[in-house]
């Protein structure tokens, strides 16, 4: 029996094509927080994949706020605030594996 392990997925987590709007900062104590907005290509319980204007050096940490598509109690927008570190970064596009993350509300949404 032969196995291809060259296509083998490292991914230890199943990918959703999700595409949502996000905002993160750098989190860092020596410079002033740089912030900036971008929208998820796709997600896992342990990272996310999103576009970005700004260079994301790899091993820096960010907190990202990405709009959730489910309200709470079909009223209440959500967001899903993730920190994590970046573990690429290439034309545009940076991945970040998740350390922590919750769902907070956003406010009532506008009908």
């Amino acid at each position: 029996m032969h196995i291809d392990t060259q296509n083998k997925d490292r991914r230890g987590a199943v990918r959703f094509p999700i595409e949502r709007e996000v905002r993160y900062k750098v989190i860092s104590k020596k410079i002033a927080d740089e912030i900036g907005t971008g929208r998820t290509i796709n997600m896992s319980s342990k990272g996310i994949l999103f576009t970005s204007d700004h260079m994301l050096l790899p091993g820096r940490r960010l907190e990202l706020s990405v709009s959730w598509p489910a309200q709470l109690n079909n009223e209440t927008p959500l967001k899903l605030v993730a920190r994590g570190r970046v573990i690429r970064f290439d034309g545009g596009v940076a991945a970040i594996e998740i350390q922590q993350y919750e769902f907070r509300t956003s406010g009532k949404s506008v009908h």
